[in-house]
């Protein structure tokens, strides 16, 4: 079953190109072109990261979760001291297989314990504890860029009652399956650091009350870094929902319209132009549609327009919170009888969340997709910054049917042009593009701005594209 959303309402309105005010940022020009049938498809994967994926494993995923299950619980206050069962048992599991990864990538690869000390919460966190977070740093070889982008699944789990730190708690699914997929992914993508700078994490305190991710994006937040994406893993190992449906080629991608973070001021701007379907989660989440949906990875995206499923969330909601751009990926359809359970049988019904329940070959589907966009996010351009509608006409047009755009240059000393997309304000995913030269202006004539959103992406020498920048309003 493909339940993909699926661009459309375009009317056949191809634009009168005119450029005016355009900066040339280089002597280098893309030549303008438009492509009225719809978006170009740039992205292949190319052959080397075709490569990558294919060492992803369908064993070493069931070798990873299996060990992670082993542990016999993952709770966040259950023993950081025993050596086989218990948090901190995983959590030094962990830092070995990715220190390992470290090992083979010729100093690439760094790793760390992100450790701080939670204070009690109520119904949560019932005394202060110790809460880790692993982190593994490839840095990118592009000193021009300092883009971050960060791969993200947490590795504490639990049973149906949140404080029950004793009981057997696998956590196979919720979320063995999303750390099993970070750490393969880490495997493959450490003796290859791309041009941006990626950060595989494994969380703790997700299930408390993402506790971990939290601590660690307010810390980034406070160091200045530039993550330009979160790509956060979460139950994604099964296909088989408790509804019965089974999507073995589909996953679902959950990202947020109106920023977390966003001021009065900016909601009544993103009201005012109908942009609550524009924020910058929203584009990482198309971009993600883009990149991932190939044969390589034999996987289609299912866009989802919420934050997180109904009063539910991830990981991916403290950078939202911080004003980084995240997405959570996730099974279509969940089979509750399996996640936050007792391990037990009622009336006939094996209830927990184990590793029989696990179907490792989707996995490996979906972690495919997730190192394709990956691998385009951090191979390309950042998307361009400071993207503005103008909406007075510039000196020499008339009629408000003139679209002026502007931009910043980007950083990267590979840019070598933009290209201007576009949509009708129903459609789920930009339809129309246009490159548009090395320029950091220009406008179109002939589209209706009132009918139509658009955004901005940069293009790089080796025709790789950046995700959309919507240009916001200045009147």
């Amino acid at each position: 079953m493909r339940r993909r959303l699926v661009s459309g309402g375009w009317r056949g309105r191809v634009p009168a190109v005119v450029v005016a005010a355009g900066v040339v940022a280089t002597a280098l020009v893309v030549a303008a072109s438009s492509t009225a049938g719809g978006m170009p498809k740039w992205w292949g994967p190319p052959p080397a990261v075709k490569a990558m994926l294919k060492q992803i494993s369908p064993a070493n995923l069931q070798q990873d979760d299996s060990t992670l299950v082993g542990f016999a619980t993952r709770h966040t206050a259950s023993s950081q001291t025993d050596p086989v069962r218990g948090i901190g048992a995983a959590e030094a599991w962990i830092t070995g297989q990715l220190n390992q990864f470290a090992a083979s990538s010729g100093g690439s690869m760094t790793v760390q314990q992100q450790t701080f000390v939670q204070p009690v919460v109520p119904g949560r966190i019932p005394v202060p504890t110790v809460i880790t977070n692993v982190i593994a740093t490839l840095k990118g070889t592009d000193p021009t860029s300092n883009a971050v982008y960060v791969v993200s699944a947490h590795y504490d789990d639990r049973v149906t009652d949140v404080l029950d730190f004793t009981s057997d708690s696998p956590g196979a699914d919720r979320d063995g399956s999303g750390v099993a997929a970070m750490l393969e992914l880490a495997r493959v993508m450490s003796t290859s650091p791309a041009k941006a700078t990626i950060v595989f994490v494994a969380f703790g305190g997700e299930e408390q009350g993402l506790f971990g991710s939290a601590f660690f994006a307010q810390q980034a937040k406070a160091a200045g870094e530039n993550i330009k994406g979160d790509l956060n893993m979460d139950t994604i190992g099964s296909p088989l929902g408790g509804n019965g449906v089974n999507e073995p080629h589909t996953v679902s991608l959950y990202s947020e319209g109106i920023p977390t973070n966003a001021t009065a001021n900016q909601i009544a701007l993103l009201q005012a132009v109908g942009g609550e379907n524009d924020g910058i989660s929203r584009q990482l989440a198309r971009y993600i549609n883009e990149t991932g949906d190939n044969e390589a990875t034999k996987m289609d995206v299912q866009l989802v327009f919420r934050r997180d499923r109904i009063l539910r969330g991830g990981d991916q909601i403290s950078f939202d919170a911080q004003g980084y751009p995240a997405v959570r990926f996730t099974e279509p359809n969940e089979n509750y009888d399996h996640e936050a359970q007792n391990v037990q049988i009622v009336n006939g019904v094996q209830l927990g969340d184990l590793l029989q329940f696990v179907d490792f070959d989707y996995l490996a589907r979906v972690t495919r997709l997730v190192g394709s966009s990956l691998a385009a996010l951090a191979t390309s351009p950042q998307a361009p910054t400071g993207a503005v509608l103008h909406t007075t006409p510039p000196p020499g047009f008339q009629g408000s049917s003139d679209t002026a755009l502007s931009w910043n240059a980007n950083p990267e000393s590979d840019v070598v042009g933009y290209e201007i997309v576009w949509r009708d304000t129903t459609d789920p995913d930009w339809t129309h593009s246009q490159q548009v030269g090395n320029v950091t202006s220009y406008t179109l004539t002939g589209i209706n701005k009132d009918t139509t959103q658009f955004g901005v992406r940069a293009i790089d020498s080796e025709g790789n594209r950046s995700p959309v920048s919507f240009a916001v309003v200045s009147s």
